[in-house]
């Protein structure tokens, strides 16, 4: 994390010598890689709607940086991860009702699935669904150098997923799923952090550093961790319309405080085992842990004089570079992000 943000500052200071330019929204490099939220700010009156797909696949286990086989997980628990995959839909909008501020908000809605094995090679499968944690934001420009724009980032997210989705298992029907199944965190959570954007002639780069904390417990008392996470990108237009670009994503998450006991009362199986044994991810200090992420990003930004014109499309292909955990957890293979975006 420290080397990450030694090369932004470094980048930042080598850009200061480079011949200044006036900021244009008229490159499709202009935006972030379309993972990256709140990185961008408007003009007084501007509004702009978009949409996210995300997709992210996770697979096999690992326990600090290192792989861990099934059986041996096996070995403690009656079943074991194999497979999880998450699709996230991302609803969003933003209004500037001042030059100095835009606001932002954010529905999401998931769909997500696992599959388990058990001791006798057999598998299963859940899945939980439905509205995600709601996200408002103000954006604050904090300062404009023409070619270098400063703003801060103020949010709140509003408990409106589910922390009690239920799925027919091999523990029991009806059974309350893990936490990493859960749809929100069940607290109302803070998100504060700085956004720095640079364009020059043949490039543009950024800098995003955000806090995430979580206040109390929710209703099944325990809370999430907290989270740090630092993003830099760097984008090259080929023309007006097409831009490539690539970012890195350095996030620190606390493991989970408190625990839901209902995993540990309920669903007995026949040996009297509680499900705080049955797998890892009922297990609560099983979670959080350092990652860095690599991605690749296309941008485009319609410039036809018809309906299509100011319409912006977007892809990102991310990969984890680093994945150290706490304690046993799957590995995340990949993630798509397709987005959509339209300014008025």
């Amino acid at each position: 994390m420290k080397k990450i943000i030694i090369l932004a500052l470094s980048t930042l200071s080598f850009t200061s010598a480079v011949t200044a330019h006036d900021w244009t929204t008229s490159r499709a490099d202009s935006h972030a890689p379309i993972s990256v939220m709140g990185d961008h700010t408007h003009k007084q009156g501007e509004w702009m709607f978009s949409y996210r797909f995300m997709h992210m696949t996770m697979s096999g286990l690992q326990q600090g940086n290192h792989s861990v086989s099934t059986g041996t997980v096996l070995q403690d628990f009656m079943m074991a991860p194999l497979k999880m995959d998450m699709d996230m839909h991302m609803l969003g909008m933003m209004y500037a009702p001042h030059d100095r501020i835009t606001l932002m908000a954010m529905l999401n809605y998931l769909d997500n699935s696992m599959t388990m094995a058990n001791r006798m090679d057999m598998t299963s499968r859940t899945a939980s669904s439905g509205l995600g944690d709601s996200k408002l934001s103000a954006l604050v420009s904090l300062k404009d150098w023409g070619q270098h724009k400063l703003h801060a980032n103020l949010g709140i997210s509003v408990p409106t997923g589910s922390i009690n989705p239920r799925y027919n298992t091999p523990m029991g029907d009806d059974s309350l799923l893990p936490y990493g199944m859960r749809l929100g965190s069940g607290t109302y959570d803070f998100n504060v952090g700085l956004t720095w954007n640079y364009q020059a002639d043949k490039y543009s780069m950024g800098a995003q550093i955000m806090n995430t904390t979580r206040t109390g417990e929710n209703d099944a008392n325990y809370r999430l961790g907290h989270e740090n996470k630092l993003t830099y990108w760097m984008g090259v237009p080929i023309n007006s319309s097409w831009s490539i670009g690539a970012n890195i994503v350095a996030k620190n998450v606390q493991s989970i405080k408190g625990m839901d006991h209902r995993l540990m009362h309920h669903n007995h199986d026949m040996h009297g085992m509680h499900n705080m044994m049955m797998s890892p991810s009922m297990n609560a200090d099983f979670s959080g842990g350092d990652y860095v992420d690599m991605g690749l990003a296309i941008n485009y930004l319609s410039h036809h004089d018809n309906w299509t014109r100011g319409h912006r499309l977007a892809v990102e292909y991310t990969v984890p570079v680093i994945q150290d955990v706490s304690g046993i957890q799957m590995k995340k293979d990949a993630v798509i992000t397709l987005g959509w975006q339209k300014s008025f």
